[in-house]
């Protein structure tokens, strides 16, 4: 029997969720959802698309990783699909959001506040 998935949603760990929610709300526009319960844990958690992007706040553990200290396509992130390639650089850079962007692939990167790598890319221009 074979396994059907689909993603679900993808987790943060942020050191200052008031920060990390003017990013991901206020440049990146996701929706909050509701969050269960998991006590002295806080977070937040939106809808982007059919997925779901959860923001824990957490202490700085050594052992949950450190994200890269530059922006880089190699290291581990999570990729976003926008409609626009010119339309997000324009609106990440209107925000002050540092980018790395390859205009032939429609691929994008940026970091969020607490320097977790994220992609954006135009579904179609990238070819293989």
């Amino acid at each position: 029997m074979s396994m059907s998935i689909s993603a679900h949603h993808i987790s943060f760990p942020v050191s200052d969720l008031d920060r990390s929610r003017k990013f991901y709300e206020g440049v990146l526009d996701l929706k909050e959802i509701p969050r269960a319960d998991f006590g002295d844990v806080g977070g937040v958690w939106y809808q982007a698309g059919p997925c779901e992007v959860h923001l824990i706040a957490m202490s700085n553990d050594p052992n949950l990783g450190t994200p890269p200290p530059v922006i880089h396509p190699g290291a581990r992130h999570v990729g976003f699909a926008v409609d626009s390639f010119d339309a997000t650089v324009a609106h990440l850079t209107e925000h002050g959001v540092e980018v790395f962007a390859v205009a032939d692939n429609g691929q994008i990167w940026c970091q969020d506040p607490d320097g977790h790598v994220i992609e954006f890319i135009q579904p179609g221009v990238l070819t293989v």
